[in-house]
């Protein structure tokens, strides 16, 4: 059996590995450079519980558990949390990891393991994971510039100063073990991984070259318990643009393009008479978009963006936040087998509806009609999902309609099928490519899986007329 391996980011943070032409000597010199600009950040906040008035516990559901929530005297309890951060400015201010100051009500940095300061929040980022702090001090302090990210290259050496388990000042040493990782822990993810030790309180810390300049924010750890040689840190390049909107805005303001795009497979690249399986594929376009507005149809390949080859579906995100907002720019798609242009003005993402899905309204999903199968489908809703106690995880599309002369005219209305020769159904577009392309080739014969209306997965064999 193979345990199973668990991404935390709650403070860990690593050291990682880059660059240099030899084995260095050592790090003393460039350590001792670059530790008056490294900073241990402390928070506190503070936590309102109820104690319980009774001898004994309800259990779980129970409906006494409501009705007694309220009784008890209300206590506060002060919670602490470490992580790591580094001076850019002599001014005193601060780069760090959003999770490592969310919800704190103070603020304190050490600088250099000796003197204690308050410090405020400029400015904050979720979705990167960023946090611009300032410390309330006219000193002037010793800061880092940053580096070229993108020239960092796999094998390089790299040192990592953090504040791990609050033992401040704390230097470790690795390389540059992967570019462009994706782990699922945000939106816009090109993570430089690294096997430097990294263990919790060193969030927020800078990775440094041996230049001594910062090529990325240490950010999230692969592992259970601490450091297991996989760490993640956040290129510089991509940092440095989210930092300058926080510091002069206070906010980020991202490019908004206003589609679901989805992977191109090697399935579609061939019916779409694509070379290769490349791009970003328009699952949906939001109405009002700059998509919509700009001629972007669902079905659409995005090949380039504003001149940028889109080689994977992650890259795209990730391209269009970093434009500008209002920025008019040229959208290269692949739509009937040829090449178009497309001119689309940017919005804004913070400000769309894509950037707040709990206040969008409900639509009625749309039914499609899957001709090779002679039935209508629609996609399926999280309302679908809770309702039948589904997987959260579930995707699929779900039976509207069965003609008379389907080849599955024995399924049953409300039957949602989520793979279709062996490969997963998101959208009824999905479904349409995989049977189309069936109908095209020698072989009739298909395998489908469903859930059936008692929610029983079953796996069916067609034969396609």
């Amino acid at each position: 059996m193979f345990k199973k391996i668990t991404i935390y980011i709650a403070l860990f943070i690593f050291s990682f590995g880059s660059s240099a032409r030899d084995y260095p000597g050592s790090f003393a010199d460039l350590a001792e450079k670059l530790m008056p600009s490294v900073v241990n950040i402390s928070t506190t906040q503070v936590i309102t519980t109820r104690t319980n008035p009774f001898p004994f516990e309800f259990p779980p559901g129970s409906p006494f558990e409501d009705m007694f929530r309220d009784f008890g005297e209300p206590q506060q309890r002060r919670t602490s949390a470490l992580g790591s951060g580094f001076i850019i400015d002599k001014d005193g201010t601060i780069i760090t990891n959003n999770h490592v100051i969310q919800g704190a009500e103070d603020i304190f940095v050490t600088v250099n393991g000796e003197k204690e300061y308050q410090a405020v929040i400029v400015g904050t980022d979720p979705l990167s994971d960023i946090a611009v702090l300032k410390i309330n001090s006219k000193e002037i302090f010793s800061p880092v510039k940053f580096g070229d990210s993108d020239t960092a290259r796999v094998g390089d050496w790299v040192i990592a100063i953090g504040n791990p388990f609050g033992l401040g000042g704390t230097v470790t040493s690795g390389i540059i073990s992967a570019r462009n990782r994706s782990i699922g822990l945000s939106r816009y993810e090109d993570y430089i991984q690294t096997d430097a030790s990294i263990n919790s309180g060193n969030s927020g810390g800078p990775l440094f070259d041996m230049n001594g300049d910062v090529i990325g924010i240490n950010t999230a750890i692969l592992g259970q318990s601490g450091s297991i040689g996989i760490g993640f840190s956040i290129p510089s390049n991509s940092a440095k643009k989210v930092i300058n909107q926080l510091i002069k805005f206070g906010e980020t303001k991202r490019g908004w393009l206003g589609v679901r795009i989805q992977n191109v497979t090697k399935e579609i690249a061939e019916v779409e008479n694509l070379d290769i399986a490349r791009g970003a594929l328009v699952a949906s376009v939001a109405d009002g978009s700059p998509s919509d507005k700009g001629g972007i149809k669902s079905g659409d390949i995005i090949l380039e963006f504003d001149g940028k080859k889109i080689n994977e579906m992650k890259e795209l995100p990730k391209i269009v936040a970093e434009t500008e907002v209002g920025a008019t720019v040229n959208v290269k798609v692949w739509r009937n087998k040829r090449e178009i242009i497309k001119r689309i003005t940017l919005g804004r993402l913070e400000t769309s509806e894509d950037f707040k899905p709990q206040l969008k309204k409900e639509e009625k999903p749309k039914q499609t009609k899957i001709e090779g199968l002679k039935i209508e489908v629609r996609s399926i809703t999280e309302k679908d999902i809770a309702n039948r106690k589904l997987p959260k995880s579930t995707s699929g599309v779900v039976i509207t309609k069965i003609e008379s002369n389907s080849p599955v005219n024995y399924l049953k209305i409300g039957n949602i099928i989520i793979e279709a020769q062996k490969r997963n159904i998101n959208t009824p577009g999905d479904l349409n490519i995989v049977i189309n392309s069936a109908l095209r080739s020698a072989e009739k014969n298909i395998l489908i899986v469903i859930y059936n209306n008692q929610n029983q997965k079953r796996y069916i064999g067609v034969k396609l007329d």
